[in-house]
């Protein structure tokens, strides 16, 4: 056997006999005594092993170290954020199908890997969570093949992120697997997030294929989204949907005669001209109602081929249904008599009633018989004005976008309409990050805003958006007005910010006052900001109503934060939880003041507050505020200057204020320059004498050295024995700082100190700060 095998160990050849003598026995192997199933399980495939996790846990065995292992000898690279992996088999298999997918990975490099009855994508399909699709696309166009059904199926129960990164331009082909894939993952699939990174130049058509199926859109006519077979689950819901339809006409029926009788008697108090073509209505329901039917069913077999047509939502006003029914030869003749009819079939609509048998078939028949273009982008044609448009402020439910000027550009030909589109399952998040969007990429990206109520989250980081938020801030607010919306998270960020951080926060809010996170984030300030957009009016006048925001987190271009703007927002938030700001310029202190006053006053619910990076060294009183509000749960200075110029009483301040405070349970004053005897004194909030209940500490990039962190812990320890236990100091952040000064001595007082919390610290090299320790010595 050895001679067979070749020149391999002892150890991995009885192994590999092991696993391939256990199919017969398996059960019997499975009910082995634990301390002997202990021994077995290192011998055993990839196969084996993930079959024996059942027999493992019901023997009280845990499998965690030998799918580290694994993971150490097949992948050879160190996980990111290692410590936090809960479970190795999870990943060590989710990484695996990724790799194998990729061609990254040969299953013959390791014989655990190399098992006749092993199928790599296969088996690790149902643990596959996240998938990043990459590059070209590779990997697309198996997942789709007709021999991996089945492992596209275990994606579409399993996976819940889909990720883009760094593509390339696809040839029609790869777009075709594209559009099956996102079908089936995300409108018949788990699919709740999909996010799009780092793609410089992107791909137009590509994107926006992206962006209308994870929206729920799909058309299976256009010669970018067909494909050549009906799904099967699309069949089966055509089926109910038909049958639901049949029973909802025969209920609709009554009432809609009943209806169109009383309706009939209030026409004859009309104009005459009216009274003829109401008369003759009555009759003409009949014909109508069987001609909308057939040729419905005529356009969808045209359209689709045996491809089922979904019943989608009809925006008004974006063209008026007698425009469409006059495209065909068969209606044109009378169109005249039915313009009442369809005027009164708008009104019918209106109160969920109409004319016709079933209400959705004006519906279909708008959708199925609009002009259809092959290009694969979205229309924004109709949702688009003429320079004398609407005010961006105010838009109309038909028109998301429409004022501003980057917003009415004209569109190049080859835009499908979003009505001639299937509507599916869409998903919650949506994530693009560094993805330059053109200006008709946002205006798609509202249109499809504009009516995505499954939408929870959207992050939208380093778009080079500009002008272009108007059209985005467009779409949010025709989507703020749709039922069931649940949209509750908007995070944007860029490089340059086109107005002032807090109008945009008031821009979002006034748009969208439903949302309970908002975060605003921009690295340098545009010079031509403050010139409001043409037609536009300054987002600090827009009245700011209630709203129902819990987190708002902005991030200022090194520009002054203004009270005066920032406050109503402030007063409009009384459920605000968590307040951020990074990088803000205070003019003076009485702006501080006024805000601390306005949080005090008006947001009672607030628990998180954090600074960074706002220098608050001349603030001393303003920090001791906030060190005593009774409300505030956690509270950051991050690289704040707190000591840069302060004196021995400030930090005894701080040290009383906090032993007073029992609401407090976090504080973190990362780069502040604590250095060692600052430490060494903060060591006095946990005294005998104190209330606090402070849970967390970060002193991160303090310059700390190992024998004052030493110090530090001993006289932890002593003000934990004189309370005999009783504190509930839990966690302590000791990132960047001089711990590789003294290894020894950093190692002892490390020790110490988790024995009674736990430490999060990291193996930094403190050379690369050698000019800052001088400045603080």
């Amino acid at each position: 056997a050895m001679a067979a095998e070749g020149p391999r160990s002892l150890w991995e050849l009885s192994a590999a006999a092991v696993s391939r003598s256990m199919g017969a026995l398996e059960r019997e192997v499975w009910a082995l005594p634990g301390h002997l199933l202990r021994g077995l399980l290192p011998l055993l495939t990839v196969f084996r092993l993930e079959r024996a996790e059942g027999a493992a846990r019901r023997a009280g065995l845990s499998t965690q170290p030998i799918w580290r292992k694994l993971w150490d000898d097949v992948m050879k690279t160190r996980p990111p954020n290692s410590e936090n992996i809960a479970c190795w088999r999870k990943k060590f298999l989710e990484t695996f199908f990724s790799n194998v997918l990729h061609g990254v990975l040969d299953v013959s490099s390791d014989w655990r890997l190399n098992d006749q009855h092993f199928s790599p994508l296969l088996h690790t399909s149902p643990h596959v969570s996240q998938l990043t699709l990459c590059n070209m696309l590779q990997g697309v166009v198996e997942l789709t093949a007709e021999h991996n059904q089945k492992v596209l199926e275990n994606l579409a129960g399993s996976l819940q992120v889909l990720k883009f990164q760094h593509l390339l331009s696809s040839n029609q082909s790869i777009r075709h697997s594209l559009v099956l894939l996102l079908h089936r993952l995300i409108h018949h699939g788990s699919v709740s997030q999909v996010s799009v990174y780092s793609w410089p130049v992107p791909d137009p058509v590509l994107l926006v294929l992206i962006l209308s199926m994870s929206a729920g859109f799909w058309r299976s006519g256009n010669a970018l989204m067909y494909h050549s077979s009906p799904c099967g689950l699309c069949r089966e819901n055509k089926a109910q949907t038909q049958e639901l339809a049949q029973e909802q006409a025969e209920v609709d029926h009554y009432n809609e005669k009943e209806w169109s009788d009383d309706e009939n008697q209030r026409q004859f108090s009309r104009a005459p001209e009216e009274v003829d073509v109401e008369i003759s209505g009555s009759g003409a329901d009949t014909c109508l109602n069987s001609g909308l039917s057939s040729l419905q069913n005529q356009a969808c077999e045209e359209t689709s081929g045996e491809e089922p047509c979904d019943h989608t939502c009809i925006q008004e006003g974006s063209s008026s249904v007698s425009d469409q029914l006059s495209c065909l030869p068969a209606l044109r003749k009378t169109r005249r008599r039915l313009k009442s009819a369809v005027r009164k079939k708008h009104r019918c609509l209106r109160r969920n009633r109409g004319l016709y048998s079933d209400p959705e078939d004006l519906y279909d028949f708008v959708f199925t018989v609009a002009r259809e273009d092959n290009s694969g982008l979205l229309d924004t044609k109709s949702t688009t004005e003429g320079e004398n448009g609407e005010n961006w402020a105010n838009p109309s439910p038909c028109t998301p976008c429409t004022g501003h000027t980057a917003c009415k550009k004209k569109e190049s030909a080859g835009i499908f309409s979003l009505k001639a589109a299937h509507r599916f399952r869409s998903v919650s998040t949506l994530e693009l990050f560094s993805i330059p969007l053109t200006g008709e990429t946002c205006r798609t990206l509202s249109n499809l805003l504009s009516s995505w109520v499954s939408l929870e989250n959207l992050v939208l980081s380093y778009n080079g958006l500009g002008a272009s938020i108007f059209c985005i801030l467009s779409g949010l607010r025709a989507l703020s007005r749709q039922s069931g919306c649940h949209l509750r998270v908007v995070r944007v960020s860029d490089i340059f910010s086109y107005m002032p951080c807090v109008d945009l926060v008031r821009c979002i809010l006034s748009a969208f006052p439903q949302l309970c996170t908002v975060s605003v984030s921009f690295d340098l300030k545009n010079q031509l900001e403050g010139n409001s957009p043409e037609g536009n009016p300054r987002c600090s006048e827009v009245e700011i109503q209630e709203t129902c925001l819990e987190q708002l987190e902005i991030r200022f271009p090194r520009e002054p934060l203004h009270t005066v703007f920032l406050l109503p927002v402030l007063k409009a938030s009384k459920s605000l939880q968590q307040l951020s700001f990074d990088s803000a310029t205070l003019p003076c202190s009485q702006e501080l003041g006024r805000l601390l006053g306005t949080l005090r006053e008006c947001n009672p619910d607030l628990k998180k507050l954090s600074f960074h990076d706002v220098n608050l060294a001349e603030h001393h009183k303003e920090v001791l505020l906030l060190l005593q509000d009774p409300g505030l749960q956690e509270i950051t200075f991050s690289f704040c200057r707190l000591f840069e110029s302060s004196t021995t009483e400030f930090l005894s301040e701080i040290i009383n204020v906090v032993k007073k405070n029992s609401r407090l349970k976090s504080l973190k004053l990362p780069g502040n320059r604590l250095g060692n005897h600052r430490l060494v004194a903060l060591a006095d909030i946990f005294s005998e004498d104190s209330s606090s209940s402070l849970c967390q500490l970060d002193v991160s990039s303090n310059c700390i050295k190992p024998d004052g962190l030493l110090e530090f812990s001993k006289k932890l320890e002593g003000h934990i024995q004189q309370r005999q236990g009783q504190i509930q100091f839990t966690h302590l952040r000791l990132f960047q700082n001089w711990l590789d000064q003294d290894a020894e001595t950093a190692q002892e007082a490390l020790q110490r100190l988790r024995a009674v919390c736990i430490v999060v610290s990291d193996s930094w090299d403190s050379s690369q700060a050698f000019a800052d320790y001088i400045s603080v010595m």
